[in-house]
């Protein structure tokens, strides 16, 4: 049988500059986390350091230690790296084994009979990246650092929330690999499900060490077994598993998985194996036209879904530093937030094992983009076959995962070439077109039949409409945010929102962690450096302003308001969005996590704490979600009797109807009920159903609001939606008043006036604290408990400094 050895242990890395010093380095790892276990370089992470590092990106970094000898128990031994980030040359005895340029694949040399020093050589991805320009010309990005010519994760260079940290280095395992006679070099494992039955055709590929006598393959998979006789280099085994268990995305069935096993003998007995696990599911992407434009909405074993989605970028600007257990705990807090898709985004990397390992356990089903974002990529070699390379192996890698179920080409690059001045300035240069709309689709067709594939994201399709047409395909609504206001998204219902968002600080000790002994203020200096949208705290304030008085000078108030205003932005998307499926079937959230610490659209921030936007996204994508919304045309707001009306939705994506009464109270901020309705509700499974508001309900002025209560059948609290027809700015709102009171492993409030969105900033209390709760508004007399771990001094003095409101203007 095949044997593997780990190369983890006695590496060292070159400094450069001529100074000779080794330092001992870390294998998988980069080149800056080995200069931080060094104290080398200060952590590019805290203050303003990361400037202090840009250096590193821009030297070559050498790699050794000694390659034992493979001995002569095997025909073959091969050096395989599973990740090198990106250049480099690999040398043996200073005799080159190779050279590599591609960060998104492995690589195997036969080193059969050899040993000696193993030298990995990288070179600058930045010399790498101007050599390529230089050869076939300059293309337009979103940014200026060259990453569109380096097949690299394209972050690293910088993004508009991630820091420019140029990384080199062995990023993934490296080990020997010993065998004889024949290895399985390739499975392509198709995973299908027929009249009830699951269905697993696995192509096989086997490299040998020479031409020999026939190879016997054999594969079992819940409890079938099949075999099948191999005369040359390739063959298929096939499976048929009776009755096979479906797996779902989470919140519509288990996810039951099942081993898939497979030998490889000769007439001596096996000499190779390889196993893995998979589920069984159908996946489609229904497109069809319609009335409405054209439909993009996923269909899992039957079932058309909404998807409740976040973004995922890669969670730490070194990825090498990203445990399975990272992955899990991430992936679970998604789960935890009521999410049911993941978006790996087009930016970052294919990402590892446990990743999709962790989604398939929990039920995430996962959309994954091909590398290549927001810039223009050539399309000559020596990329184009880099592209080929990386996508056929991934693709293949990838297959296994039932969680897997969209292919995307790209992230805005078509959406790019039509709207920002791409299409003149390439003036009929290459710019990616021919791997989105050629080469990739092809790929996903020969290799993975069984999951759809999109050209790229917004793509509506068809160059015969606008590549972002909301009523066409996958739309990007960026409009809110970088110019409009968040109510805006009202306006339109898109067919499918695969990236919205509001940015907001993180939480309050991780900013105090990255910027130890500054005196915080939203324009201080390690504020703003950890702030990289362009002119992001510009874009902070003017949303702010459209809905509360700006704090000047009053950081805690700024950070409690931009968090808040996050909350609201994302609410009032996701809120319209679900009120009108199935015409809108997905938004998917920018997004879920951060890469370190940093102002950003995340729900969870770069020390994995989580900001009040991950609160409010689990009762958005809770299965039952109650929310106001106004149809028709005219105003509401300019009182009763409008040309407009008031609708309470009830969005339920259980598998059960609901049925229930809805309590509807015009209220006062005073606190008096001015008007009362108690209509029934009825909504089925998987459907949304619109009550409208009697017109002695609808508010009048900025002194009044609707409050639409409601029974969840599942249980728990129960379910609230409000609708206040102001600004908060505009609102007289109470004084607040409320008493707070410490509760077993918490915290209690009780309301004695309106209270307005009370936050309780747990991490405040103690950096190691978190709460369970988001803002939440009180009605005078209503109290909340707010559980709070990891505090280890409970106090209600210190609780009521953590907790807050919004507070009457002036």
């Amino acid at each position: 049988m095949r044997q593997v050895t780990p190369l983890t242990d006695g590496w060292i890395l070159h400094h450069p500059e001529g100074t000779g010093q080794a330092l001992p380095a870390s294998v998988p790892g980069c080149v800056h986390t080995d200069l931080l276990a060094a104290g080398l370089i200060p952590d590019p992470f805290l203050g303003r350091d990361e400037t202090e590092v840009a250096w590193v990106g821009r030297r070559t970094w050498t790699y050794e230690r000694d390659l034992p000898a493979g001995g002569s128990a095997h025909e073959r031994t091969d050096l395989v790296f599973d990740g090198l980030d990106t250049v480099a040359e690999i040398l043996l005895d200073g005799r080159p084994l190779g050279r590599v340029r591609n960060m998104h694949r492995s690589y195997r040399f036969d080193v059969t009979g050899l040993s000696g020093r193993l030298t990995v050589r990288f070179a600058s991805a930045y010399d790498e990246a101007e050599a390529v320009r230089a050869a076939v010309g300059d293309r337009p990005g979103a940014y200026p650092e060259p990453y569109q010519y380096v097949r690299k994760m394209a972050c690293s260079f910088g993004w508009d929330w991630g820091p420019t940290l140029v990384t080199a280095g062995i990023w993934r395992p490296v080990r020997l690999e010993h065998w004889s006679t024949a290895r399985i070099a390739r499975v392509r494992p198709l995973v299908t499900v027929a009249d009830g039955a699951g269905v697993v055709e696995l192509a096989v590929d086997v490299e040998r060490t020479e031409g020999g006598a026939p190879l016997d393959v054999e594969a079992s998979v819940g409890g079938v077994r099949a075999r099948a006789r191999f005369e040359e280099t390739a063959g298929t085994v096939r499976l048929r598993v009776p009755d096979v268990r479906l797996w779902w995305p989470r919140g519509y069935g288990e996810q039951p998985l099942y081993d898939v096993e497979l030998t490889l003998f000769d007439g001596e007995g096996a000499v190779d194996s390889w196993r893995r696990r998979t589920g069984f599911r159908t996946v489609e992407l229904d497109t069809s036209p319609d009335a409405h434009g054209t439909g993009f909405t996923l269909v899992v074993n039957g079932e058309r879904l909404f998807a409740r989605g976040v973004n995922w970028i890669p969670d730490d600007a070194f990825p090498s530093r990203i445990t399975r257990d990272r992955y899990r705990r991430r992936l679970e807090q998604a789960a935890a937030a009521g999410v049911d898709l993941v978006r790996v985004w087009g930016g970052g990397i294919y990402e590892s094992e446990d990743f999709y390992d962790a989604c398939d356990e929990l039920g995430l089903l996962v959309w994954q983009d091909f590398p290549f974002a927001c810039a223009a990529y050539p399309e000559e070699q020596p990329l184009r076959g880099e592209v080929e390379a990386e996508a056929r192996e991934n693709v293949v890698r990838l297959m296994p995962h039932p969680s897997l179920v969209l292919w995307n080409g790209n992230n805005e690059n078509q959406w790019g070439f039509r709207d920002w001045g791409w299409e003149p300035a390439l003036a009929g240069d290459s710019w990616g077109e021919g791997y989105y709309l050629g080469l990739l689709p092809r790929v996903v067709a020969e290799s993975d039949p069984t999951r759809p594939y999109t050209a790229g994201s917004p793509w509506s399709g068809s160059w015969l409409r606008h590549p972002n047409d909301p009523a066409h395909g996958t739309h990007h609504s960026w409009e809110v945010w970088n110019r409009r206001d968040y109510a805006d998204y009202r306006l339109d219902v898109p067919r499918f929102v695969a990236e919205f968002g509001w940015q907001a600080p993180p939480a309050y000790a991780t900013l105090r962690r990255a910027l130890p002994g500054e005196e915080l203020a939203a324009d201080s200096p390690g504020v703003l450096h950890h702030q990289k949208a362009a002119d992001g705290n510009g874009k902070l304030e003017r949303g702010l302003a459209r809905h509360f008085a700006v704090p000047e000078g009053d950081f805690d108030r700024w950070h409690y308001l931009t968090q808040l205003n996050q909350v609201r932005a994302v609410a009032a998307g996701i809120e319209h969005w679900r009120s009108h499926w199935p015409v809108c079937a997905g938004s998917v959230v920018w997004q879920l996590n951060d890469c370190w610490p940093v102002t950003s659209w995340s729900a969870i921030d770069g020390d994995g704490r989580e900001k009040p936007l991950y609160h409010e996204l689990r009762r958005l994508y809770a299965d039952r979600l109650l929310t106001v919304r106004t149809d028709g045309d005219g105003d509401a707001s300019a009182g009763r009797g409008g040309g407009r009306r008031l609708v309470v939705a009830a969005v339920n994506q259980a598998a059960e109807e609901w049925r229930t009464v809805l309590r509807l109270r015009r209220t006062a901020v005073d606190g008096r009920v001015l008007a009362v309705a108690e209509p029934r509700c009825a909504a089925d499974a998987r459907t949304v159903a619109l009550v409208e508001v009697p017109a002695e309900l609808v508010p009048v002025g900025p002194e009044e609001f609707l409050v639409a209560d409601a029974q969840d059948p599942a249980g728990g609290e129960p379910l609230r939606a409000l609708h206040f027809p102001a600004a908060d700015r505009d609102i007289p709102y109470p004084r607040p008043e409320f008493e707070v009171a410490l509760a077993p492993e918490g915290v209690t409030v009780t309301a004695r006036t309106l209270v307005r969105d009370l936050l309780l900033q747990a991490d405040r209390l103690d950096p190691e604290a978190s709460a369970d709760w988001g803002p939440v508004t009180l009605l005078p007399g209503e109290r909340v408990t707010i559980g709070v771990r990891g505090w280890q001094t409970p106090d209600p003095k210190a609780a009521r400094s953590a907790l807050y409101c919004v507070e009457p203007a002036g």
